[in-house]
């Protein structure tokens, strides 16, 4: 069974995915550090089980010790920017503070004109490791989500370095539930991004270069991946700054990222309260 951060009346829960209900489960409020995969299977249920539409679902991890995403992992998308393929996989991190639930409204700030979509298929860590062999990798996943890498391109592209384009609060919607290793094969999941009713990104996960058990192996040489991390694992090409003419997220709009196996995060764009 699939797994949920979730609330009710301002309480936070973790809950186990029935259909259409969640069941409440024991010893957690949310997925993360106290939710590694060892325990998250051995969770009893805490009360009776709640209807999800009655719930705001929450990001499916709502506080990763770290976020780290990977840039220019699909050739498409490397060959619609004019970079080379990269030989070691591009980099960056985001902060917790930058993600919402599933079906939240993604904030536009006021100081960007060119707020642009990414979908993404989110890896969630389950167990720590370091210097993680690529054979053993797949045995330190929790699970995996979708994921929208929302990116502030006139940001992004105002140094060398990416963060300030990509770690902006309030931008990035990831859930709306975890599957486990054992429920999905994401090796070959179809990836679509759909705005205001039009296809603009649609690929595959099996068109990654960098794999998921790469780039753990990768990642945990240079740090302790711990439960409840989230490694975003790159988009496919079609992204709004890249298209013919530009096409950028703006209030009003609505988009949706759809991972086969996965479902879907699906969110208005607002304009940032200041």
């Amino acid at each position: 069974m699939p797994f949920a951060s979730y609330e009710i009346d301002g309480r936070s829960y973790l809950g186990r995915v029935e259909g259409d209900s969640l069941v409440p489960l024991a010893g957690a409020s949310e997925l993360g550090r106290q939710t590694p995969s060892d325990v998250l299977g051995e969770l009893a249920a805490a009360g009776p089980a709640v209807a999800v539409s009655d719930v705001h679902l929450r990001a499916v991890v709502p506080q990763p010790d770290k976020i780290i995403c990977v840039g220019l992992n699909y050739k498409a998308h490397i060959g619609e920017t004019g970079r080379e393929t990269p030989e070691y996989p591009v980099l960056f991190n985001k902060f917790a503070s930058s993600l919402v639930g599933a079906f939240d409204p993604i904030s536009v700030p006021s100081e960007s004109t060119q707020c642009d979509y990414e979908g993404e298929l989110a890896v969630v860590i389950g167990r720590a490791g370091r210097r993680i062999a690529k054979r053993d990798a797949i045995a330190h996943v929790m699970g995996f989500s979708v994921a929208n890498d929302v990116t502030m391109r006139d940001y992004q592209y105002k140094t060398h370095q990416w963060l300030q384009g990509k770690a902006w609060d309030a931008s990035t919607p990831i859930g709306p539930y975890l599957y486990t290793p054992e429920e999905v094969d994401v090796t070959s999941a179809g990836l679509r991004t759909i705005l205001n009713g039009s296809t603009m990104q649609d690929s595959d996960t099996s068109l990654m270069i960098f794999d998921i058990p790469t780039l753990i192996s990768t990642i945990s040489e240079f740090t302790t991946l711990l439960p409840g991390d989230v490694i975003l694992t790159g988009t496919p090409g079609g992204v709004g700054f890249r298209r013919d003419p530009k096409v950028f997220l703006k209030p009003g709009d609505e988009v949706s990222i759809e991972i086969d196996g996965l479902g879907a995060v699906r969110n208005r764009v607002i304009a940032e309260a200041r």
